[in-house]
């Protein structure tokens, strides 16, 4: 293969624009969010990832399944890994923002272009963010933990039977539901206001982490309700898609990912 194959694309870093402050935020519509979403479905149509998502979801859930089979102390955390997977939806979704965006621009969509994004002049500024995004998830998980053995205590969990009937049939199964899903919820929306645009605004522009960061949240700021909505349907599809043993996650997080790169071209301005 070429040596100019494994480079960032010239053309694309010659179209980047350098920008130094919060550039103009368009106000939307909720009606707006359903084009963004066709769109998304058209990208996937055109250029379908559903096997990658699988190469890459399914060892995480053999993984998860071979650790529950040596023992049951990883139940409490099964929830909490399922859900933070849209925590870290931002990152995986780096290669759909690209492949949309070169889409738009009417270049090759052929998949090694997906891995051009290590070559992009913002890696740094994308690692940067990846690692926050990380982090979060990280202590988003050992919050879980500890809420879970705040409110248990030292339980033995003995079989997943046992363990679905404390948290569901429990005054402190209901509290662990209640609580959890209120601090879950404080880190969807954190993760949400820093990460809504950011990634495909390094994809597209010559900023800092910092300044994506502080678009993304000028983008919640100024559109409130249809950024609660779009959050809604994050976590709604990411919820049905997780229900047939992960497989529809396969459809849902590509089209998510294309979505949100037309979401970014609506909300931000040239």
């Amino acid at each position: 293969m070429p040596k100019a194959a494994t480079q960032y694309d010239p053309v694309v870093d010659l179209n980047r624009t350098a920008v130094k402050s919060v550039p103009k935020i368009n106000k939307i519509t909720v009606e707006d969010l359903m084009d963004v979403i066709a769109r998304g479905l058209s990208d996937f149509k055109q250029k379908p990832s559903h096997i990658i998502l699988l190469v890459v979801i399914y060892p995480i859930i053999g993984l998860l399944a071979a650790r529950m089979a040596a023992g049951y102390d990883i139940i409490p955390l099964v929830f909490p890994i399922v859900t933070g997977f849209a925590l870290l939806g931002p990152i995986a979704a780096l290669g759909m923002y690209e492949l949309s965006r070169r889409r738009e621009k009417g270049m090759s969509l052929a998949w090694r272009h997906v891995f051009n994004i290590c070559h992009s002049p913002a890696i740094g500024s994308i690692s940067a963010l990846g690692i926050l995004l990380t982090v979060i998830f990280l202590v988003w998980l050992v919050t879980a933990l500890m809420l879970f053995k705040t409110i248990f205590g030292t339980t033995e969990i003995t079989s997943i039977g046992v363990f679905i009937s404390q948290v569901l049939t429990t005054p402190a199964g209901w509290n662990l539901i209640l609580i959890g899903c209120g601090v879950g919820f404080i880190f969807a929306v954190v993760v949400l206001s820093i990460s809504v645009i950011s990634f495909p605004m390094l994809l597209d522009k010559d900023i800092s982490a910092a300044l994506a960061v502080q678009t993304s949240v000028k983008v919640v700021i100024t559109n409130p309700i249809p950024i609660m909505v779009w959050g809604a349907i994050v976590a709604g599809s990411m919820l049905v898609g997780s229900i047939p043993f992960f497989v529809g996650l396969c459809v849902v997080m590509p089209v998510l990912g294309h979505s949100t790169w037309h979401l970014y071209r609506k909300v931000v301005a040239e």
